[in-house]
């Protein structure tokens, strides 16, 4: 199989699971937005916190650009890139985007 069509899976699997796994209770639902033909992947938050305080915001942001899983975005507590790893895609070909790029050779990832 083609890596960036695996790519592909595992991210919308990823964030799709993340998306479902919210209890029906939470007044908060999370969605996942994927743009197929431009490789861009986001899982969004949205509702009503104690029915008056508005909750919308990107949790989750990945692209697919030139080969590589670039993290543009991960607001949440379990690193999507750690779950990338654990899915069998290569640190060197995770870029942890949300970094400054100067601060990115010191992580153990693609520095873009």
């Amino acid at each position: 199989m083609d890596k960036i069509i695996l790519y592909r899976e595992i991210i919308q699997k990823l964030l799709t699971t993340r998306a479902e796994s919210r209890s029906p209770q939470d007044p908060v639902t999370s969605q996942t937005v994927f743009d197929l033909q431009n490789d861009h992947y986001q899982m969004v938050n949205l509702g009503w916190k104690n029915g008056s305080t508005r909750i919308y915001g990107c949790a989750i942001h990945v692209d697919i650009i030139d080969g590589r899983i670039w993290v543009q975005q991960d607001g949440t507590e379990d690193a999507i890139a750690d779950q990338l790893v654990a899915n069998g895609v290569p640190k060197q070909d995770i870029v942890l985007a949300y970094q400054a790029p100067h601060v990115r050779q010191y992580t153990e990832f693609s520095i873009g």
